[in-house]
């Protein structure tokens, strides 16, 4: 207001222009005067004049208009065109199987558009931490701070080595899996007990081992060195399922099955990047990935058994059940 009345040379051109009374604007540079401790303009009946004081303070203001303009339209611009950085959190397991890939199309996509990884296993504060989304993999999305939008189904399944199951014998009933070495997520079964819908529905079992942890990586290469049983979604497993270098152990008892969500804080003011990268994986979503259908995903995996492993032994060795080993590494 103080600038459009020097601009002008009036209080009542000033009020025009800024569509206010005559009254208001000269409230408002008086208080600005009594602020600054300085009178900034001499007042007569015909004309409004600068002081010393009031050309310094209308360089100076000037200024700083001019430098809000230009935050302005940096912060418009960071908002509307689709070029920066894009925080994202994942799983580790996920995001390097099957995130990158798709990261890789999209800033293929949008070159001027980069995006920064990090380390999400459930448990970020997206604000604290800087993130403008994240990838949850759960058996429900219970937090209500976040926004949720779901993207594709995680089946899960049981999984051995073939040497494993060779050297162990492969379990034709459930209850057998006592008898066996089993591989403990500390996150996704915390007591032990394995939960799974089998033909006549809902069934569980307490299972213990010689290795635990609380990230699937570890526990999948432990499976893979034929170290026994785990249960791993289809999406991490996959892979090494085609190659025959682990097999599906009891298909018919599918284990809990999980989703998958990007979660973010607010539709508010989203950088038009996130609005992109958001929009990219709602459309790869629509089409889901063969291994997120539960049915689709068991039978490609039942279908990678030998004879010999599909065969039930009658009187499987028992493995020798070692010591726990829990790991502690994120």
């Amino acid at each position: 207001m103080f600038i459009e009345v020097a601009r002008t040379g009036s209080f009542s051109s000033a009020a025009r222009h800024l569509g206010m009374s005559r009254a208001s604007v000269t409230k408002h540079v008086a208080r600005l005067e009594d602020l600054l401790g300085a009178r900034l303009l001499n007042r007569t009946t015909k004309q409004v004049g600068l002081t010393e004081a009031g050309l310094t303070a209308l360089d100076n203001g000037q200024l700083l208009l001019e430098r809000y303009d230009a935050i302005e339209t940096d912060v418009l611009e960071s908002i509307r065109t689709p070029r920066g950085i894009v925080r994202i959190g994942t799983p580790p397991a996920f995001g390097a199987h099957h995130l990158v890939p798709l990261i890789a199309q999209f800033t293929t996509q949008h070159p001027d558009i980069q995006v920064m990884l990090s380390l999400d296993v459930g448990d970020a504060n997206l604000v604290a931490q800087g993130l403008d989304l994240s990838v949850r993999i759960v058996a429900s999305m219970n937090d209500a701070s976040y926004i949720a939008q779901h993207l594709a189904k995680a089946p899960q399944l049981m999984v051995a080595s073939p040497d494993y199951l060779k050297a162990h014998g492969t379990p034709a009933r459930l209850t057998e899996l006592a008898d066996h070495n089993c591989l403990v997520h500390l996150i996704k079964a915390p007591t032990s007990i394995w939960r799974f819908t089998g033909p006549d529905g809902p069934a569980s079992i307490r299972v213990r081992g010689s290795i635990s942890a609380d990230f699937g990586e570890a526990l999948m290469h432990a499976a893979l060195d034929g170290q026994g049983i785990s249960v791993h979604p289809y999406y991490m497993v996959s892979q090494y399922l085609q190659e025959g270098r682990l097999v599906a152990v009891l298909p018919d008892y599918e284990p809990d099955a999980h989703d998958i969500f990007v979660i973010y804080s607010s539709r508010q003011r989203l950088p038009e990047r996130v609005r992109r990268f958001l929009s990219f994986l709602r459309d790869w979503a629509r089409t889901p990935p063969r291994w997120s259908t539960p049915q689709t995903a068991l039978v490609a995996a039942a279908g990678r058994h030998s004879p010999m492993l599909n065969s039930p032994q009658t009187t499987p060795r028992r493995p020798r059940v070692r010591r726990p080993l829990r790991s502690t590494e994120p």
